[in-house]
């Protein structure tokens, strides 16, 4: 007989209130868009204009992973012993729209003019996108993350974090359809500019916006905080939340496998010169659907939905491996883009679920782990191993430049099967004591 849904776990299925949303969708938002110039913009930008060899993106992006990792591990720990998350989100915001600016001053034709190498401006590049990478994951991914965390709860959290879920997605849409011409102008700078000083408002209205709620208080030293999850004992006590943790990981790196490359495969490699609008329907698309996904992931439980979702996403890779012309690519991006979206809302809103208490900024150093740095070492250095392995490429007036393929698609796609492992094991696990576990044995 179905195990039946108690009173309080009944409670806990209650509607987030309004303030909380306002918080979700702008802070998400305004987060992604900064985020969006730094996955892929940047990567564009260093494609036109330094050098065309992935190695150079790959490295960019681990060098940035690894700096946006030890930020969040360091304020996540923080902000649990202070006890608050509206400080870190609002001055850290601030920060990371003004560093996000500077990009437009590290031109690199005032650098030719100087006579300095190519190699520097590519070391320049790697040393700011770090600096706003820390300052962008201690305010993001560190105390927002923190915060929604403490502010939701297991019977909303699938809804929460499908929305979150598109936010990476709203914000590559936003900055297409508002700010692409501004790259292709080649005024980068105005481009920088807008997006660092929407971002930097947004932490001045986060101040007034952000309402903490109540964190436990923790005894131990901040040191002791820091590794807390990175000890045996930990992982021993919360084996759920590292087999969580280590899906995220897989279709994490299955993602980034592809991402840091998209836009110059549709312009380099399918040729389609309106690659914006290709995107623009995927995302929108594509968010539909996990809007609509989080409604169900809360309805069969957030384990059952991982494998479906992940299968989704494979199916939209197989698919783009053969997709050439827009409408191909519209559509399997769609169902790829999709089930991506509907994987890391299921497993962020498990994760908050197995989140100890009171260390909720502490897992978002553990999630940076598995769900950022992993993925993006390991997934972009894969995609550049395929893609010179592949060795297509292309004339630019006079200058032969490599080119992505479909075969990066294929290489996500093996890796992305690998979900079913820690997938399956959570199946198999006993059920946690909460709502949502409550739910998925009833279900069963």
């Amino acid at each position: 007989m179905p195990a039946p849904i108690s009173a309080p776990a009944r409670a806990r299925r209650s509607a987030v209130a309004a303030r909380t949303w306002w918080v979700v969708v702008v802070l998400g938002l305004v987060g992604q868009l900064a985020w969006t110039v730094e996955n892929m913009y940047l990567n564009v930008f260093v494609y036109d204009t330094i050098t065309t060899d992935p190695t150079v993106i790959a490295i960019l992006v681990a060098a940035s992973a690894a700096a946006a990792t030890l930020a969040t591990m360091l304020v996540g720990a923080w902000s649990d012993r202070a006890r608050t998350r509206r400080p870190f989100i609002a001055v850290g915001y601030i920060l990371w729209g003004a560093t996000t600016a500077s990009f437009g001053f590290v031109q690199p034709d005032h650098a030719a003019v100087a006579g300095q190498a190519v190699g520097l401006a590519v070391v320049s590049i790697i040393v700011l996108d770090c600096v706003m990478s820390f300052f962008g994951s201690g305010a993001n991914d560190a105390a927002f993350q923190g915060w929604v965390t403490d502010s939701t709860e297991p019977g909303n959290r699938g809804r929460v974090d499908g929305v979150l879920a598109i936010m990476p997605l709203m914000g590559m849409l936003v900055v297409f359809g508002a700010l692409d011409g501004l790259t292709q102008a080649g005024q980068w700078q105005l481009f920088f500019g807008i997006v660092g000083a929407v971002t930097a408002a947004v932490g001045i209205v986060a101040w007034f916006l952000v309402k903490d709620a109540d964190i436990q208080p923790q005894t131990e030293g901040y040191l002791a905080a820091l590794v807390y999850g990175l000890r045996p004992s930990t992982v021993r006590a919360n084996p759920r939340l590292y087999l969580l943790l280590l899906a995220w990981a897989i279709v994490g790196t299955a993602t980034q496998v592809f991402i840091p490359y998209l836009i110059i495969y549709i312009q380099r490699y399918l040729r389609i010169d309106g690659y914006a609008i290709v995107l623009g329907s995927v995302l929108i698309l594509a968010s539909v659907i996990s809007i609509l996904g989080g409604r169900v992931i809360d309805r069969v439980g957030k384990i059952r939905a991982i494998v479906p979702a992940a299968a989704i996403m494979v199916a939209g890779l197989a698919g783009m491996f053969f997709a050439r012309g827009m409408l191909p690519v519209i559509v399997f991006g769609t169902i790829m883009m999709g089930g991506f979206m509907l994987s890391v809302a299921a497993l962020a809103a498990a994760v908050r679920d197995a989140t100890p208490d009171g260390r909720a900024g502490t897992v978002q150093g553990l999630r940076m782990i598995f769900a950022i740095l992993i993925p993006m070492v390991a997934g972009p250095f894969i995609g550049a191993a395929v893609i010179v392995g592949a060795n297509e490429t292309y004339d630019d007036l006079g200058v032969i430049k490599q080119v992505p393929t479909p075969w990066i698609f294929v290489a996500a796609a093996v890796v992305a099967a690998f979900v079913v492992i820690p997938a399956f094991a959570l199946r198999r696990m006993p059920a946690a004591r909460s709502a949502d576990a409550l739910r998925e044995r009833s279900s069963a």
